[in-house]
């Protein structure tokens, strides 16, 4: 099926480096979710994700399909264009961006509506950490982390967290006293001049609580970083299995869950909890397009065995170069398309079904999700 003409909805992505930052960037690492040295300058090259994409961005660029190559007309093109052309034969009809990622080595999130309509993810580990440095006393913080939550910009259409990288998904009910002293703790290194991270499981654990509750009142979805990342994360929590407290809880079940990242190991488990509960969806990013193409067409049939095609959402995860915007929408539509036609051969849908759940999966359910304009 060539699903070229359907606009995508990014769901999930992130700010684009600015080009002070982007020139000291080690452009290997925009390809892998480690950051070892030996992973960066070697191993990386030697994925089937990298190859493929030296191809793929080269014939973009109109250049010889190498690093070096690739690197040098990147420089002779300019970052403006670059984005210009990556973006444009993206064809995204809406961005959602996680603007908490890097926020000091990155481009405003408004620069990026020159590309697309462009809306806000509010990170809620960035704002904890931020409030947590600038209040002298947990009343303090806890009324001002609370004013974040309600009081959003206008372009704000859902929430974020990443306790997946930083505590686990196994999030309990708030201890306020454990979350009180581990602010105090932490506000001994913001006074020590310190940078300071979020990673003390009472505190993030008050903090998605206080967000999920300030979902519940607005009626806005809240994305999980769910499966893979990079080394920070302790994979066998982030099996989404482990939300299955907060997705029982009678306070929770009218907020919309987004699982990201495919889950990926966990897609099937995922899928499942798609399938059973009406506030869980899902979501094709970074699956799409860091894994081979079996992989990412694994991923799309995982979820279509058993979740409704009104879970699944697209998004590339793309972050800090314009290329992974390109490739993810590119791959995206593909492997859609490839795996939606061998469901027609199957018998398991319809030529029009299969359309309409390209249509679904890549724009309409977001779009849906999000209360987004229709544009």
């Amino acid at each position: 099926m060539d699903l070229s003409a359907i606009p995508i909805v990014d769901q999930h992505a992130h700010n684009l480096l600015r080009p002070e930052h982007a020139r000291t960037f080690a452009y290997p690492s925009a390809f892998t979710e480690g950051y070892a040295a030996e992973v960066v300058t070697h191993h990386v090259r030697e994925t089937i994700f990298f190859r493929r994409s030296m191809r793929e961005i080269a014939a973009l660029l109109g250049c010889e399909p190498t690093l070096e190559s690739i690197l040098e007309t990147r420089e002779r093109l300019g970052f403006e264009e670059v984005a210009r052309r990556c973006f444009a034969a993206a064809g995204f009809q809406a961005i959602l961006l996680d603007d908490g990622f890097m926020p000091d080595q990155v481009m405003p999130t408004a620069w990026h509506n020159r590309f697309a309509p462009v809306y806000r993810l509010l990170r809620v580990e960035f704002v904890a950490e931020r409030r947590i440095a600038e209040a002298p006393t947990w009343s303090a913080f806890e009324e001002a982390f609370r004013a974040d939550l309600e009081a959003l910009d206008p372009e704000v259409v859902g929430y974020k967290t990443i306790i997946a990288y930083r505590t686990g998904l196994a999030v309990e009910p708030p201890d306020s006293e454990a979350a009180q002293a581990a602010f105090r703790a932490l506000r001994q290194q913001a006074e020590r001049g310190e940078r300071l991270r979020l990673a003390h499981k009472p505190l993030n654990d008050w903090v998605v609580w206080r967000t999920l509750e300030a979902a519940a009142r607005r009626g806005l979805p809240i994305q999980f970083h769910t499966g893979f990342g990079d080394p920070d994360l302790d994979l066998r929590w982030a099996n989404p299995l482990h939300l299955r407290p907060l997705l029982e809880h009678p306070d929770f079940r009218r907020v919309p869950f987004v699982l990201l990242h495919a889950s990926y190991p966990y897609t099937r488990e995922a899928g499942y909890l798609a399938a059973v509960y009406p506030h869980v969806y899902v979501d094709l990013g970074l699956a799409i397009p860091f894994l081979s193409r079996a992989g990412m067409a694994f991923a799309v049939r995982a979820f279509l065995e058993l979740t409704p095609i009104s879970k699944i959402l697209f998004s590339t995860d793309a972050h800090l170069i314009p290329e992974l915007f390109y490739l993810g929408a590119r791959w995206g539509r593909r492997i859609l398309g490839d795996v939606l036609e061998a469901t027609v051969a199957d018998g398991d849908l319809t030529a029009a079904e299969a359309e309409a759940a390209a249509e679904a999966i890549l724009c309409r359910n977001a779009q849906t999700l999000y209360a987004l304009p229709d544009r």
